[in-house]
């Protein structure tokens, strides 16, 4: 069996930008706006802070950072699948 890369890394990044766009609103909704604190997230995210416009910017950088980590694990998968059909 083997992985889609494409369609992998598509799914991996709406997944990661949806979830990370989903959090900081729920933060936003429980703790309030942004407090000019850098988050952990915002020091990998440039421009991602915890406010409305950083929910989209996050959103952004996350879906760019699921698309690729999907399709590389994807490829790797792949690689190593049929490594794996071949010795056997």
């Amino acid at each position: 069996m083997t992985l889609d890369t494409k369609a992998f890394g598509l799914a991996c990044g709406i997944i990661w930008g949806i979830g990370l766009f989903a959090m900081t609103w729920w933060i936003i909704l429980i703790e309030g706006g942004a407090s000019g604190e850098t988050t952990l997230i915002g020091r990998v995210y440039w421009g991602y802070k915890i406010s409305a416009m950083g929910s989209v910017i996050g959103a952004g950088w996350a879906f760019l950072d699921g698309w690729i980590g999907g399709a590389v694990f994807a490829w790797l998968y792949n690689l190593l699948a049929a490594k794996r059909s071949t010795a056997s």
